[in-house]
């Protein structure tokens, strides 16, 4: 009951494959895969021992159930492979806004976790928020993820709606920002190559320091900025009525409401 049986090779599922692969924490050989149009994680880890698209028979040695697939599809990828789950299998889904009770029927009453990862545990350096109403679930999907990212648990099923639009999100948020401001510098009058390295390069050491840093991150950016200085000046701007702390309020509040419709 070692294996594991992941639902979906795609962007996503192909992060974990690849997060399990350096991580550890799922042995490639126990893993089993299912997608029809498996990405290139998923190939690789066949080379090293996963079972592609197994015979239904096989799934019943999964202990554990990935549900990776989008939201529009769970259900059918449900339907296809609950008749063959051993009854005491576990079942963790990344799929955003799909409630446990949903998952529960759909999965005949198996335990279920819901987490929700960031893009990055692909190279063991994501976030991933945990939700379950059971014990065993819950220590289940830590295993899984403990390993390639920073789990944070939350005590309240409604929360995973902004866990999603903060985190899952969230890495979106940062790659828009990044574009705006190399946009922005090409238009001060930087060439392109460079106004990408500096644009890509400052946000990523600005990023690593904030992840070893004592200090919270309105007092770094209080720490960079001279009264009366250069930065004062752009964050007049970033930070007056309408900016920065507005739009990110706007674009969470509506990334939580389709979270509520996708459920």
């Amino acid at each position: 009951m070692a294996r594991v049986l992941l639902l979906g090779a795609g962007r996503m599922g192909g992060a974990l494959i690849s997060g399990w692969m350096s991580g550890g924490s799922v042995p490639v050989h126990e893993l089993l895969i299912r997608d029809p149009h498996p990405g290139a994680e998923a190939m690789e880890a066949v080379d090293y021992g996963a079972a592609l698209n197994p015979p239904d028979i096989d799934l019943m040695q999964a202990g554990t159930v990935v549900l990776a697939v989008k939201p529009q599809l769970w259900r059918e990828a449900a339907a296809a492979v609950e008749p063959w789950l051993a009854h005491n299998a576990i079942i963790v889904s990344v799929v955003a806004g799909v409630g446990l009770d949903d998952l529960r029927a759909a999965f005949r009453n198996r335990f279920v976790a819901r987490v929700m990862p960031t893009i990055a545990v692909a190279i063991s350096q994501g976030t991933a928020t945990i939700y379950s109403d059971d014990d065993g679930a819950r220590e289940r999907a830590h295993n899984l993820f403990d390993g390639m990212a920073l789990t944070v648990h939350v005590d309240d099923e409604a929360l995973m709606h902004a866990a999603t639009a903060v985190s899952g999100s969230g890495p979106a948020y940062l790659y828009a920002f990044v574009e705006a401001l190399e946009a922005a510098a090409v238009r001060a009058g930087l060439p392109e190559d460079a106004a990408s390295l500096l644009a890509r390069s400052t946000v990523a050491g600005a990023a690593s320091l904030m992840t070893m840093s004592e200090f919270t991150p309105a007092e770094l950016r209080e720490q960079v900025t001279s009264p009366g200085g250069t930065t004062q000046a752009a964050l007049q701007v970033l930070l007056g009525e309408g900016g920065l702390q507005d739009l990110l309020n706007d674009a969470v509040a509506a990334a939580v409401q389709r979270s509520k419709e996708l459920g």
